[in-house]
């Protein structure tokens, strides 16, 4: 029994190993990334509900963006606070915001596509980038950013999204280190020609992938997943690339209660169901190869089986993956990230164990 669970732990290993190498360091190991700016026409869109405090302090940062040709679409998804009032000062403020403002409807309250298929509709720009609510640009030169990773066949481009750093919270780092992971995740993918998710933080798109696949209507049913269903369904090999100079990443507050955290990630998993065969079983496999790396790990050493070779493969894997990892959060400008890596990783885990056997019992509240 022994034996059989030793090789079987080799091949996980190996599993392991793909991933990071073979997937993972297409992104990690890549070079930086050249901005060759361009002056396309963009439309800078953001939905809104309920989010009075946010959308004072950052949509003045969009409005500021040094870009020649862009509009900015904001649209409040009827507020019961004041965000409306503050976009129609914006309004008044600045020539280049269009405002759109979208009124409860039965068939569809409550759903976030909704609302942003009237403000994709409502932009005149034949590019589209997007962000939350909640999000601000690093610099100036986000939309230039972005939009330089564009060309005649790449019509979609994938950005990161991250979090701000909380000093001396393990929380902090915890859905910081996450973040990193989904991003290297998707970018990686997306560099040897499977793309299967974005992020609504950042993103950008040319209007006619938006009605190439008539919207979200394929899964307007789902409250979430305007950013990854999509991305999921309209994304290629042919049409998608990424964005990762520093320049384009965008931030926004992180959750401060593990409570907070783990609803927000039930929410995301909660979508992945929909997601095209291949793209499941990939996530799938990378997870569980996870889960059953640290179990066999600790079954083979509590029986003392093969332990120096079993010891050796463990430190074959972590230095593979630390390595992997610590180059792709310096890519991402999270270098403080680097030494929790194992820590974080096995909290992750068992976050996930938790949010899938969580998910089988109840569902996931969606848009507020």
């Amino acid at each position: 029994m022994l034996i059989t669970l030793f090789y079987f732990f080799i091949a996980i290993v190996f599993i392991q190993i793909f991933y990071y190498l073979g997937v993972f360091g297409k992104f990690a190991f890549s070079k930086p990334q050249e901005i060759t700016p361009k002056r396309i026409p963009v439309s800078v869109i953001v939905c809104a509900k309920n989010e009075e405090e946010n959308v004072k302090k950052y949509i003045p940062l969009l409005a500021e963006q040094n870009y020649p040709d862009f509009e900015i679409v904001l649209i409040d998804d009827a507020s019961s606070d004041e965000t409306l009032e503050v976009f129609e000062e914006f309004e008044r403020q600045y020539p280049n915001i269009r405002l759109v403002k979208v009124q409860n409807n039965e068939a569809f309250w409550g759903n976030k596509k909704y609302a942003l298929t009237l403000g994709i509709k409502a932009s005149k720009k034949d590019y589209l980038l997007f962000t939350d609510a909640d999000c601000y640009p690093t610099s100036k030169e986000w939309i230039t950013s972005m939009t330089s990773q564009f060309t005649m066949n790449k019509t979609i481009v994938l950005g990161y999204g991250g979090y701000e750093k909380i000093e001396r919270s393990l929380l902090n780092k915890i859905i910081r280190f996450e973040t990193v992971l989904t991003a290297v995740q998707y970018f990686s993918w997306a560099k040897i020609g499977s793309p299967y998710m974005g992020v609504g933080r950042n993103l950008a798109y040319k209007k006619d992938e938006f009605f190439n696949v008539n919207g979200f209507i394929d899964h307007i049913q789902v409250r979430s997943g305007d950013d990854d269903l999509f991305i999921n369904q309209a994304a290629h090999k042919g049409n998608t690339t990424i964005s990762y100079s520093p320049e384009s990443f965008t931030y926004s507050k992180p959750k401060e209660s593990y409570k907070e955290w783990f609803t927000q990630k039930r929410r995301h998993v909660s979508t992945a169901q929909y997601y095209k065969f291949f793209d499941k079983m990939q996530l799938g496999l990378f997870y569980s190869s996870q889960l059953l790396f640290f179990l066999l790990v600790i079954i083979l050493l509590a029986f003392q089986f093969q332990w120096i070779a079993v010891l050796a493969i463990l430190a074959t894997r972590y230095t593979i993956a630390w390595t992997v990892v610590g180059f792709s959060a310096g890519k991402l400008k999270e270098n403080d990230l680097k030494i929790w890596f194992p820590v974080v990783e096995m909290v992750l885990i068992f976050t996930q164990i938790n949010i899938f056997i969580t998910n089988l019992f109840s569902k996931p509240v969606h848009w507020k």
